[in-house]
Parts: structure tokens; C-alpha cells; sequence
């Protein structure tokens, strides 16, 4: 299986500028080229040498998954803002779940204070459809720390790559505004409701 790098129809986002986006583009392009890199990688040395090789292809299957990771979560961080701002539904699933859990916080609020969280990785809210709730989580490298077989509903991107183009460090907060401004909530509460029916199904 070879993977392409996803082409993502993006508005003008406020507070995140063109140059931004088309430097975290190119880094998710490279996790989309490491992702095949490897698989070709592991195929050749096996064929060569399977026995002999079989330590080296050991250390770059451990690899994939950072590879792996860094290429999903930037195509469910990207497809977030496709279709431009959009905000989140009074009525639908997703609000109705997140105010049984977060209560009078609210799935924002929630967001704003996980993303506080000092260190850089991503802010994950997933869907456990199993026990009809969510999760919002703090995970340090894409590749460790998710949580074993919840579909990812929102990735927030809180490694420097992502805004250091326009904010330093100490604005990252500012980031975040910006990041859940442009989000198009209709594709994250898309995402939760097709979480729901495969669980269901």
C-alpha cells in the first residue's frame, strides 16, 4: 500500500497565516513519504535477507507508527477547517454527550484548559461509543499515549510546528483561539455520530 499525501481545500483562516499552513503542510508531507520510505525499506531488506536483516527491519517497524501517526493526525488535523468556520450544533449528538460529561464547562472550555497543559503534542477528543461518552486527552507524541481503539472525533496540534510561524511559545494560547475560531464543527460532530453508529452496528 502506497500512500499519497492529501490535497485539503482550505478558506483563509483568521489568526493562522498562509505561510503557516503551507509549512505544516510540508511537514505532514514528509510523514506521508516516511510512511512509505519504511514500508519499502522493511520489503527490500526482507527479501535480501530476511534472518540477517531481521533486527534492522525490528527497529524500523517500531518507527512506523510515529510515521504513521504523524501522517493521520494531520489529515484529521487539516480536514478540520475544510468547508471554512462552522459552529457547533445546539441539537446534535456530540453537544448533547459533551454536556452530560463536562457539565457547565462546556467541550471548549474543556479544550482550552487540556491545551494548557504545559509541554507541546496534541489535545485528542475521542469518541467511546461503547460507553456513551468522550474523552479529551493530552497526548505527548502522536505515536504513544492514544487511547486504544477510540476513534479520533478533533486533533488539536500543539507541537511548535504548527504556530511558530505566528505565535512564539508564550502565545500558544492565542494559537488555540485561532485553531477552534476556524474549526468546522460539522466535520467533528460527523465523526462522532459515525462513531456511534459503527459501535452500534
Amino acid at each position: 500500500m502506497t500512500y499519497t499525501a492529501k490535497t485539503f481545500d482550505l478558506p483563509v483562516l483568521e489568526g493562522i497565516s498562509e505561510k503557516q499552513i503551507k509549512v505544516h503542510l510540508g511537514l505532514y508531507e514528509g510523514y506521508v513519504k516516511h510512511v512509505n520510505l519504511l514500508q519499502e525499506k522493511v520489503k527490500a531488506l526482507k527479501e535480501a535477507d530476511a534472518e540477517g536483516n531481521a533486527y534492522i527491519t525490528s527497529e524500523l517497524r517500531r518507527r512506523f507508527a510515529f510515521e504513521f501517526d504523524g501522517m493521520r493526525m494531520h489529515e484529521y488535523y487539516f480536514e478540520q477547517f475544510e468547508g471554512g468556520a462552522v459552529a457547533a450544533h445546539p441539537e446534535a449528538v456530540l453537544e448533547k454527550t459533551s454536556q452530560m460529561k463536562y457539565r457547565e464547562q462546556g467541550l471548549v472550555a474543556h479544550i482550552k484548559e487540556v491545551a494548557g497543559s504545559r509541554g507541546i503534542g496534541w489535545v485528542v477528543v475521542y469518541a467511546d461509543a461503547r460507553a456513551g461518552t468522550l474523552h479529551t486527552v493530552f497526548v505527548n507524541d502522536h505515536e504513544l499515549g492514544q487511547l486504544s481503539g477510540l476513534p479520533v472525533i478533533l486533533a488539536l496540534d500543539l507541537w511548535e510546528h504548527a504556530f511558530m510561524v505566528d505565535y512564539v511559545p508564550a502565545e500558544k494560547k492565542n494559537y488555540v483561539d485561532a485553531f477552534l475560531a476556524n474549526l468546522n464543527w460539522s466535520v467533528v460532530e460527523k465523526r462522532f455520530e459515525e462513531a456511534i453508529k459503527m459501535s452500534a452496528a
